[in-house]
């Protein structure tokens, strides 16, 4: 039995501090889980800690998912053949830079949702639900029931959110009537207003921080006098945002705050060990300002997090500083690190076909949708994605700005079917001088969304645009037309179209090239001279790109997406390219 005192944690009547790291299963392909396990042991840790993300798992209401990268039965158990402890962390908000936070889009469409992360009935019935379906899957994996699960997490840093404690119970009573009898825990920051408001009577507080071990664990003892010290995320690295500089922690100014850590007798979880990728469209986003909302920051695709195991598994100079650390705390010697797998030889590849967007939008896109204003994502039943919003302007008139309001978050303008701009949220939002010579002029704006926010009072961050203006008159009468865009995406594009001139269109356009390998390997993506979009290896959809804006300018592959024979590499491009070939580097550039 995992009992929790004062003292501190013990295992069947045995001490026990725990030597965590945060692995996030949906971050590795599950062919990698292993390797990245058995690395966690030789960095000198004895358990794992992981969220479940409630959006990756039921991405419609009603419809589940635990197959593949989210087949999280299949990670737990390859966690207790590594020799690891599992933590497991699933809230139904996790934060984790990831896509809305972890709650699912949908909840934004639902009219009987009126609030999100507290006592809103409409809410907690879709919670309530998921819960039946997830709790009993993770419970089966308990050490009360022969596992290695040791304890789970109530809410996620609740306290840099709300105050309904009223919640936080009906989350923990929830978990406690679907089986779970081990120790339930929050984690916030070690501020008191973060303390008071985001813990739980009843159950073990722990505290986050990157740095001053001191400061927080003092923070606790005077809050939670009766909780052992814990620092359940210790950000040992940091995540980037697109346009911002890559962020990085010097790896003996990292290993010194650990080791703070470890002499106040805490427990700790590395937070992140291995970082991962945000594949697909999972990669959320942030804002400057987090109470009010403003500032839009988008996650990058990369989740290397500058963490001690890197994006592809390899040893770092954090990890050599860690494990010396982590060394003198284990009860018995640790495992050499493995090597990851191989990389492929550098090489140059040529996209040779090409299909742009509107060409091939009767295979790509749903059915036109009318309506007075503008429908959101949510609306159309649409995560992420495109949507070509259409509609006219009234004429004869003079030159007037088009502006576009509340859009979330990028939008290529046409007028009479002739680019006049690229708007983006809380940059250029119109586009000065649009004139009207004929009775009518045709306007289309083609939305891309990026990740929803994450974190903070902006959560529940809805996509699309809310009004379109001619001057100062709202425009009326649209048409929308969502085009997702997924791991099958390129099985929908129509490339034995008649070729025409996508190959040097200003975009947006569909790519393709293959490449003949007689072994897989690892290797890096990049995409010089290109602009914006995404990318699909044999499709699967490795995530976005943006080349002209940065830090990240390559893409991690992993071997097992690749195969001896020949492979497919699709792009979407959506500013345009100055040449229709991509290159595979053994090295990232992550800024």
């Amino acid at each position: 039995m995992f009992r929790i005192s004062s003292e501190g944690f013990s295992l069947d009547g045995r001490p026990l501090r725990v030597l965590s790291g945060a692995l996030h299963y949906f971050r590795v392909l599950p062919e990698q889980w292993p390797h990245r396990l058995r690395m966690l042991r030789a960095l000198g840790l004895n358990t794992v800690e992981t969220y479940v993300p409630w959006n990756l798992h039921e991405p419609r209401p009603g419809e589940y998912d635990f197959s593949g990268l989210a087949d999280l039965d299949r990670f737990l158990r390859a966690t207790r053949e590594a020799g690891l402890y599992a933590i497991v962390r699933p809230s139904p908000y996790i934060c984790a830079e990831w896509e809305n936070g972890g709650l699912p889009w949908w909840l934004l469409a639902d009219p009987g949702v009126r609030a999100l992360r507290c006592q809103d009935p409409g809410y907690l019935a879709h919670v309530d639900r998921w819960f039946d379906r997830i709790i009993p899957l993770v419970a089966e994996h308990q050490v009360t029931r022969g596992g290695n699960f040791l304890m789970m997490q109530i809410e996620n840093e609740y306290g840099s959110y709300g105050t309904d404690r009223g919640y936080l119970e009906h989350l923990a009573g929830a978990m406690r009537s679907r089986g779970v009898d081990v120790p339930l825990f929050t984690s916030d920051g070690p501020d008191d207003f973060f303390l008071t408001g985001g813990t739980a009577a009843g159950h073990l507080a722990t505290v986050n921080f990157g740095s001053r071990a001191d400061e927080a664990f003092a923070s606790l003892e005077r809050l939670r006098p009766q909780d052992p010290p814990m620092c359940m995320e210790f950000w040992c690295g940091w995540f980037d945002h697109w346009g911002t500089g890559h962020v990085v922690r010097e790896p003996k100014d990292a290993a010194a705050t650990l080791e703070d850590i470890l002499r106040a007798g805490a427990s700790v979880n590395l937070y992140m060990a291995h970082g991962g990728t945000n594949f697909s469209t999972w990669a959320g986003a942030n804002s400057r300002e987090a109470t009010t909302g403003e500032g839009y920051l988008p996650t990058v695709t990369s989740y290397d997090y500058d963490a001690p195991i890197d994006e592809r598994g390899c040893v770092t100079e954090k990890f050599l500083a860690f494990r010396e650390v982590l060394g003198r705390y284990s009860t018995e010697p640790l495992p050499e690190p493995e090597a990851p797998a191989p990389l492929l030889p550098p090489a140059a590849l040529e996209l040779t076909e090409s299909v742009a967007l509107f060409d091939a939008l009767e295979s790509l896109a749903g059915e036109s949708v009318r309506a007075a204003v503008p429908p959101s994502f949510e609306d159309l039943g649409i995560s992420h994605g495109l949507v070509l919003y259409t509609s006219g302007i009234p004429g004869p008139r003079g030159p007037y700005a088009l502006s576009v309001q509340g859009l979330a978050d990028r939008a290529h303008v046409f007028v009479d079917g002739e680019p006049v701009g690229v708007l983006e949220r809380g940059g250029t939002e119109s586009v000065e001088g649009v004139r009207v010579d004929t009775e009518q002029a045709r306007v289309e704006l083609l939305v891309e969304s990026m990740g929803r926010v994450n974190y903070g009072v902006a959560l529940g961050d809805r996509k699309g645009v809310e009004r379109v203006l001619h001057t100062r008159q709202m425009l009326h009468g649209w048409t929308a037309r969502a085009v997702p865009l997924d791991h099958g995406t390129p099985e929908r594009v129509p490339w034995d179209a008649p070729p025409g001139d996508a190959g040097t269109s200003s975009g947006p356009v569909f790519h393709r090239g293959f490449l003949e390998l007689s072994d897989t390997g690892d290797t890096y993506l990049a995409l010089p001279g290109w602009g914006k979009g995404y990318v699909w290896v044999n499709g699967f959809c490795l995530g976005r790109y943006w080349e002209t804006r940065g830090p990240q300018r390559t893409l991690y592959v992993p071997w097992p997406l690749l195969r001896a024979g020949l492979n497919e590499f699709v792009v979407l491009e959506l500013d345009g390219c100055s040449e229709q070939a991509v290159e595979l580097r053994a090295t990232p550039e992550l800024g």
